[in-house]
């Protein structure tokens, strides 16, 4: 029988859980947690904090942030994964997009040692070199190449025991704007963004595991954000695009997401199609959350308990892996050019 997972996603403030953590987690309603920099101090800490939650509820799912660049929430003992730009661009002067895979398989296996089940990647973001917040952490401006770098990406990932997830959906490659800290706009109309980002998103359809939507406006498609609006998630991404796996939002407490009270952001993004909504940094929304579920008509899921990764994988077994070594090594080869690179300019 399939466990059911409830449909939000939060955060915690320290590296241990308190009183109120537990009281938050062990809600009906409460199916994951994501893990911030503010959460790791070590791999054997964060291994005992995600034991210590499993002590409260064994149905959850434990997420992360960990794209390489300047999103990598977990450092100390995990190698330090280079912006996708910079591995494009090794991979580009190499001829080599397998690299990805490798990358890909690391990542995912060190995170997965920690108990760690979703890393939130990869970026499918196509970059027109304008977006303050998306930068460097795109694969590349091309669409071909974004769709060849993230699907041997992915590859690594499923290799070592990972789900994926594609963002921004349906592209945030092309505004200038944070949506942490304001709502971009978009003025495209449909069909440019289905020749340009959207298209990585339809190639790897099948592939993609799970996508996290943008905080980004589309008058011309829709007056609704992705995550509130069902033209996106329904007629495009599930009828058009023919997406079976899961949707996140992005975090409802982005200023993009808007003003509204949590528990109204909650029910317009599950009423548009969102599987589980991430509230992050914000206790007292997180609480209001769970109120507002405890007394509406949505219900836990089942297919949530998909993303969960079945796979053991242990810390030194990593460590020895002859394969592991080789691509630290090719990582620093990655650094190295980088560096040599960034010197001449």
């Amino acid at each position: 029988m399939t466990k059911e997972y409830g449909r939000l996603m939060l955060d915690i403030e320290g590296k241990s859980i308190s009183e109120e953590d537990k009281n938050v987690i062990s809600s009906n309603h409460v199916g994951g947690i994501i893990f911030f920099s503010r959460n790791f101090e070590s791999f054997e800490q964060i291994k005992n904090l995600i034991n210590e939650i499993k002590v409260i509820k064994e149905d959850i799912i434990f997420a992360v942030d960990h794209e390489g660049g300047r999103v990598q929430r977990f450092d100390s003992e995990f190698t330090k994964i280079p912006s996708m730009q910079e591995i494009s661009n090794f991979a580009r002067k190499n001829n080599n997009s397998s690299i990805f895979k490798d990358i890909g398989w690391l990542a995912s296996s060190e995170l997965i040692a920690a108990g760690i089940d979703i890393n939130f990647a990869p970026v499918l973001d196509v970059n027109k070199n304008n977006s303050t917040v998306i930068g460097d952490r795109s694969f590349s401006n091309k669409k071909i190449e974004v769709f060849d770098y993230a699907s041997n990406y992915i590859d690594g990932m499923h290799e070592a025991g990972m789900k994926s997830t594609g963002k921004h959906f349906p592209g945030h490659g092309a505004v200038l704007e944070d949506s942490h800290i304001e709502l971009p706009v978009d003025s495209r109309g449909l069909y440019e963004l289905y020749i340009e980002d959207i298209f990585p998103y339809k190639e790897l359809g099948k592939k993609l595991d799970a996508v996290m939507c943008a905080h980004i406006l589309y008058p011309k498609i829709d007056n609704k954000i992705p995550s509130f609006s069902e033209r996106w998630l329904k007629d495009i991404l599930r009828d058009d695009i023919d997406y079976k796996g899961l949707v996140f939002s992005d975090d409802l407490t982005m200023s993009g997401a808007g003003d509204d009270l949590c528990c109204k952001k909650v029910e317009k993004s599950l009423k548009a199609g969102c599987d589980m909504v991430l509230i992050c940094n914000d206790r007292y929304g997180a609480k209001e959350a769970i109120d507002f579920m405890e007394n509406s008509d949505f219900e836990a899921s089942d297919k949530i308990a998909f993303l969960k990764s079945n796979k053991k994988l242990g810390w030194h077994d990593i460590e020895i892996s002859s394969r592991a070594k080789e691509i630290k090594r090719t990582i620093k080869e990655i650094g190295d050019m980088h560096e040599k690179n960034s010197n001449r300019t």
